[in-house]
């Protein structure tokens, strides 16, 4: 039998195809379940837009799995990111401005990016992977209550996505969203979600 390790790989892998494709993925983040795609593939994400039947207007927040790949995704990281990068204990999005590398539907109006770097969790075993970042939103129809475990997702959903990870250690987990806070290019911080 296999370990809960050999299995995240397996699923990832499975997962990486499917993201290749230009698919859409139903995973666990380090948070909640969500729908996710390669962040860099304009047709995926318009995908996502469907299914989730949202406005194109909204931003969607990216994972990443290291320094490497932020630094792919953004033009510059503030001193003040990294610091809360290396000592945040739980999720945390940061909105960056100067995104690159990025398809141009995920990017907030303003023209910025939230991004999160995860850790510990399959998302990471699967963004490393990847080695590209992917977008991260919440697995539910646009204004619908947003899911917190597996079992709230909507079947509609669930149909609609190209792949769902199979990992049994994740279907029962109960979670809530990041907090989202704004860093400037000087530093300064502002605290979007708590």
């Amino acid at each position: 039998m296999a370990t809960e390790k050999e299995l995240e790989i397996e699923e990832a892998y499975k997962a990486i195809e499917i993201l290749k494709e230009g698919g859409v993925i139903l995973y666990p983040t380090d948070t909640i379940w969500g729908l996710g795609c390669d962040a860099n593939n304009e047709k995926a994400v318009q995908k996502i837009f469907d299914i989730k039947q949202r406005s194109e207007q909204k931003s969607m927040i990216i994972l990443v799995a290291n320094d490497a790949q932020l630094n792919r995704c953004v033009h510059f990281v503030p001193e003040m990111a990294w610091d809360l990068i290396d000592v945040t204990d739980s999720p945390l999005t940061i909105i960056y401005s100067g995104p690159k590398n990025i398809a141009q539907s995920v990017l907030a109006f303003d023209g910025s990016v939230g991004i999160r770097m995860v850790k510990k969790c399959f998302a990471n075993e699967l963004t490393k992977r990847f080695n590209k970042p992917l977008v991260a939103t919440s697995a539910n129809i646009s204004d619908a209550k947003t899911p917190l475990s597996f079992n709230e997702i909507d079947p509609k959903i669930m149909s609609a996505v190209d792949y769902v990870v199979n990992l049994p250690s994740e279907m029962n987990r109960t979670a809530k969203p990041s907090a989202i806070i704004k860093v400037n290019e000087s530093g300064d911080i502002k605290i979007i979600r708590e």
